[in-house]
């Protein structure tokens, strides 16, 4: 396939509405995850206690998030799915604690249960990101609709569960840009406009899907929404590089850079200080 892979020249036209204030792409932003569950795939994210919560986000707002990413389920391959009160439980009363603590900070909640959206956005959370666009609960693109939030549209090919199961596509990069096209349009119809891309790396996409995506990522500006890069620590870092996630984060940046060159807008990252550096030194580059 034949792509452009110049830097796209949407990035700086795109903003965001999050609690009655714009956030723009002039240069691109930092979402930190703070996993709210026993078992994501990368141990060093994993929070469970209020204070290593607090303390967490604390030191992710200093060191330059613009967005806490709060996921109370692991989606990692074949993840089992918990049920709704699980969900609730891991997730309400941190989200309560770091509103409280932090009520400037924009708080997206990783979900795709329109239920919990719905009582994440009355608690305070400012964003939610939703792993399967949509797929998991009928209701999300309405429930989106009434609570007027910033919406991350996520491409995930199956469940958790069984999307790395011999993933196949005839074209990676039109397939996922025709499912988004599609939804935009449904949720266009329902009045929802802040919306966020998300390709879905790992999401039931084989290594070479990946980084297919990954190489023609700015074709994706083409449906006029920014772009979030979920590369963190992921197994398609770790098997090119041959460490663990633990070992990770050298590979992370490199891909970050090619994230950024290709378009990213938003990258979701367990480690906010390298990030914010390699943004730093990439927008200075671009400019020049």
């Amino acid at each position: 396939m034949q792509l452009g892979n110049e830097f796209s020249p949407f990035q700086n036209k795109y903003s965001i509405n999050c609690k009655g204030v714009l956030m723009d792409f002039s240069t691109p932003k930092i979402m930190g995850i703070v996993n709210l569950t026993p078992d994501s795939f990368f141990t060093r994210s994993r929070f469970q206690a209020e204070k290593e919560i607090l303390q967490q986000v604390e030191k992710m707002l200093e060191e330059g998030a613009d967005i806490i990413d709060l996921g109370a389920f692991s989606s990692r391959p074949n993840s089992d799915f918990i049920t709704e009160e699980e969900e609730k439980e891991r997730l309400l009363s941190p989200l309560k604690s770091i509103v409280k603590a932090f009520p400037e900070a924009v708080l997206s909640v990783d979900t795709y249960r329109c239920t919990i959206a719905t009582q994440a956005v009355s608690e305070g959370a400012t964003m939610i990101n939703d792993i399967s666009g949509g797929d998991l609960d009928d209701n999300m693109f309405e429930t989106i609709a009434t609570l007027q939030v910033p919406y991350v549209l996520m491409h995930m090919k199956g469940t958790p569960k069984t999307m790395q199961q011999a993933p196949v596509y005839e074209d990676v990069v039109k397939e996922i840009t025709k499912g988004f096209s599609a939804r935009l349009n449904r949720l266009n119809e329902l009045g929802v406009n802040d919306v966020i891309l998300d390709v879905g790396f790992g999401f039931g996409k084989t290594l070479e899907h990946n980084y297919t995506l990954l190489k023609h990522l700015n074709y994706f500006h083409s449906l006029g929404r920014p772009i979030l890069t979920g590369l963190s620590r992921k197994g398609m870092i770790q098997k090119i590089i041959g460490e663990s996630a633990e070992n990770a984060l050298n590979g992370t940046t490199a891909a970050h850079v090619l994230a950024l060159q290709n378009g990213a807008n938003i990258l979701r990252v367990h480690d906010v200080k390298e990030a914010k550096e390699t943004i730093q030194i990439v927008d200075f580059y671009q400019k020049q």
